[in-house]
């Protein structure tokens, strides 16, 4: 298998008969869109409680994204697989022995997987933010307001970017336990606590889910939260760094290491 084209349908096909890797996909989005919504409809009718420091900063485009803390985790559930389910079958050897070039074998994988997880991701955020802005009601913002789209098509982003850090990490590790036994306590616990607790609170702003989830952001500080010395496309660049260290973390492992 000589061209790159033909690297990417065969990546394609893998992806597309493998029914796990598509239900971790849907599950992405479905359980963000509910869990969205569910929060939006909590705030909704709870907003005159809550603190006025949440009031004054309070986010609706944010809001709209509430869900994305889980919805994440079936997104790196869908990266590890993608990548770990070719050691954990054996289909490892088969695949390099097809396409001997182990930089094109990766990097057309990686391609594949992180367009279909952008397609998924920017599906999500835009019904995402359309169901929550319909539940917020009077407190709802346009999309045509001032960094809304950045924001909404930024949770798209965050979320291949999710998917393809996990495939590099999967790539390193070459193991989807290991891997997921890594990457899923680290996003769903190890992060949110080191986020807030105040003596490591400046070293976990600088954790890529934490950096990265700024671009979804339009009002800096947003619901009382802490503020940090970057952006929102400054956050995703860092985010972006640790996904090119994981990719080439893997690559790095791949071609040095027997199959």
């Amino acid at each position: 298998m000589s061209s790159f084209s033909a690297v990417l349908n065969s990546e394609w096909t893998k992806i597309r008969t493998v029914a796990s890797t598509l239900w971790t996909l849907a599950a992405a989005a479905i359980v963000t869109v509910a869990i969205s919504a569910a929060l939006c409809a909590f705030i909704s009718s709870s907003f005159k409680d809550m603190p006025a420091q949440e009031q004054a900063t309070f986010d609706p485009t944010l809001a709209s994204f509430a869900g994305m803390s889980l919805g994440q985790l079936a997104m790196i559930v869908f990266g590890v697989l993608v990548v770990g389910s070719e050691y954990s079958s054996g289909m490892i050897r088969t695949s390099l022995a097809a396409v001997p070039r182990r930089g094109s074998f990766l990097f057309g994988k990686l391609l594949v997987a992180t367009g279909l997880a952008l397609v998924v991701g920017l599906v999500t955020s835009f019904v995402s933010f359309f169901v929550g802005q319909a539940i917020l009601g009077e407190r709802s913002i346009g999309i045509d307001e001032p960094n809304v789209l950045r924001a909404v098509i930024g949770a798209g982003l965050y979320m291949a970017m999710i998917a393809l850090f996990s495939m590099g990490v999967a790539a390193m590790l070459r193991s989807s336990m290991l891997s997921l036994g890594i990457l899923m306590p680290f996003f769903f616990l190890v992060s949110n606590i080191l986020g807030a607790v105040s003596a490591t609170r400046k070293v976990a702003q600088y954790f890529p889910d934490q950096a990265g989830s700024k671009i979804m952001q339009v009002i800096p500080g947003a619901m009382g939260s802490e503020k940090v010395p970057y952006g929102p496309w400054g956050g995703f660049g860092i985010m972006a760094l640790w996904v090119v260290a994981a990719v080439v973390g893997g690559y790095l492992v791949l071609r040095k290491r027997d199959a």
